[in-house]
């Protein structure tokens, strides 16, 4: 199972590679250009060894020529190997590049359940750590892999020159080492790819605690995350070093063959030697032959154990990479032009996981500059109503119509420029102040920008900053308070002025004075546009068009504040609820 999911994902990193066929083209030649020249030393070497016959008898003439000729083709090997190695820089980090990009590109148009069902962690841990530890093996593949299968072939046509015995004692104890490594490359597969996942649990964790850290604090859980930290890089400890102490067997093992190998060499060279079928030079060659045969076999097994660990890695970003897109916009999708605002839901179902129904048989017809409240208690699926509507998530069955026309034909983005959102939950970027206000309309003027701020009551703090506008934040806010975070968000949205508005407890971080004055903006800003409101605090809905209380995914009951406090249902307990009545 494992042997053909490798050659899958191998498959896969070749498709990336193939791209720079042509480099690749230049690494081979290299590769077997510098093994050549290096090979061709220790015939040298053996020739100068000749004209040592013995004492006061030395051609030092034909010595230092040959000496002069080893160091020229040692420095032309060395540029060459340097030029290769650069070359081979290129391909991995261009591979990787690529490999990144994609995976990135596809993050975008990933449906947003998948983006639910993995933490943040574990997906940045794919782009950001998978990706080094794969670039890592891959380059070390290149440098040997390559070098390594040239200096066989080319020692084993030299030896095979000089002496076939020899030869033939070599070229049957070799292959040993492959079987060692290979037998250890096997089990170590799984280990690295345990370790990668572990890797990125650990990752996911410390993004979550140093993003939640005021709430870790407030709730004295210091010293559990702490507890809970220690068991992840325990864990991530033992992992490590059962995968790194299996794979570093390899090596060792394969010295240990390598040097009965070279015994068994030197032994039957001897004999070669004292009975006239080989020279001294000729053995001295050989031993050096029969060094640098067994040495790719060596390294090419350390680069295979790498490689497990390279390819478990990249097995974790073509999972993302693979991961099915959100449904694309057909090629007639209609692209919503002047929009009205009325919206249709007809028999609605949906339901985030299969065996959990939430939304049943939802009816809803919302005309034109209507303001519609959705009250209900936790998990009743007001939040998922928003989902529905954004298109975030596509209904089961049933429809949701925008001005008539099923907002599954309609352009995502002509579908979600006609709405304007303020959440609890702040959306944020790095930038300056004027960039966050901005991200809904791009080319909007100075003018325009200041006057949204001052609907939103924003202005005024913007302008104590040090740099007013151009104040440079973080996505979190940097030191903006949580109110001052949503009146910018709230002035986006006074900025674009869309047709549609989904308010969800826009004002739950303002203050009580501010808050009054934001509501009158937002009355001035909803005459005309239909707008959805999830309230908690009932008493903000009251002069809602229409209050739609849903529970268990379903409406219960709707109608005005009024209408809905004489039935002396539900919604009139949630009401007296709030105010103990």
């Amino acid at each position: 199972m494992n042997k053909k999911y490798n050659t899958g994902t191998l498959k896969k990193v070749f498709n990336y590679i193939k791209r720079y066929r042509i480099l690749l083209f230049l690494t081979i030649i290299l590769a077997a250009v510098t093994v050549a020249l290096t090979l061709y030393i220790p015939i040298l070497a053996g020739r100068a060894v000749d004209f040592i016959v013995g004492k006061n008898n030395v051609n030092f003439e034909a010595v230092l020529d040959i000496l002069l000729k080893i160091g020229i083709i040692s420095s032309i090997t060395a540029l060459l190997q340097w030029v290769m190695n650069n070359i081979n820089n290129k391909i991995t980090f261009h591979t990787t590049r690529d490999i990144r990009d994609e995976a990135f590109k596809k993050i975008q148009i990933l449906p947003l359940k998948y983006l639910d069902k993995h933490t943040h962690g574990d997906i940045v841990n794919r782009l950001i750590s998978d990706v080094d530890q794969f670039a890592e093996g891959l380059l070390m593949g290149f440098t040997q892999l390559f070098t390594g299968a040239a200096t066989i072939v080319g020692t084993f046509l030299f030896m095979l020159s000089i002496n076939w015995v020899i030869t033939a004692v070599v070229v049957i104890l070799t292959p040993m080492s492959l079987l060692v490594a290979s037998f250890i490359a096997k089990r170590t597969y799984n280990m690295f790819k345990l370790q990668s996942e572990i890797r990125a649990e650990q990752t996911s964790f410390i993004n979550e605690m140093i993003s939640n850290q005021k709430v870790v604090q407030a709730f004295s859980r210091e010293t559990k995350t702490q507890k809970e930290f220690d068991e992840i890089n325990e864990d991530l400890e033992k992992s490590s070093l059962r995968a790194i102490f299996y794979s570093s067997i390899t090596n060792p093992g394969t010295r240990f063959i390598n040097s009965v190998i070279y015994a068994g060499v030197g032994l039957t060279g001897a004999l070669a030697a004292v009975s006239g079928g080989i020279s001294v030079g000729g053995l001295t060659s050989f031993l050096s032959y029969a060094n640098q045969y067994t040495k790719p076999f060596n390294e090419i097994s350390g680069v295979i154990t790498e490689l497990q660990n390279a390819l478990a890695c990249a097995a974790r970003i073509f999972e993302l990479i693979e991961e099915k897109p959100q449904i694309p916009d057909s090629d007639d999708a209609i692209v919503l032009d002047k929009v009205s605002g009325k919206i249709d839901l007809e028999n609605v179902e949906f339901s985030y996981t299969k065996d959990r129904k939430l939304i049943e048989n939802l009816n809803l017809n919302v005309e034109p500059g209507q303001r519609v409240a959705i009250v209900g208690p936790t998990g009743s699926g007001k939040t998922t109503l928003i989902n529905l509507l954004m298109r975030f998530y596509d209904v089961n069955d049933g429809s949701i119509e925008m001005d008539g026309f099923d907002i599954r034909n309609i352009t995502r983005k002509s579908l979600r420029r006609s709405f304007g959102m303020v959440l609890q939950e702040t959306w944020l970027k790095s930038g300056t102040i004027r960039e966050n206000i901005v991200m809904g309309k791009p080319d909007a003027t100075e003018k325009e920008i200041t006057e949204a701020a001052k609907l939103s009551h924003a202005h005024s703090f913007i302008k104590r900053l040090l740099k007013g506008y151009d104040t440079v934040i973080n996505e979190d806010g940097g030191s903006l308070s949580q109110g001052e975070k949503q009146l910018l968000c709230i002035t986006r949205v006074m900025l674009t002025l869309p047709p549609v508005l989904i308010l969800d407890e826009a004002t739950s971080s303002i203050d009580t004075r501010t808050e009054l004055k934001i509501q009158e903006a937002f009355a001035k800003m909803m005459k005309g546009r239909t707008s959805f409101i999830v309230a908690h605090r009932l008493s903000t809905i009251v002069e809602a068009d229409t209050i739609l209380v849903l529970k268990d995914g379903s409406i219960i009951e709707q109608g005005k504040h009024n209408e809905l406090l004489k039935q002396n249902g539900f919604y009139a307990k949630l009401y007296n609820s709030q105010f103990n009545i």
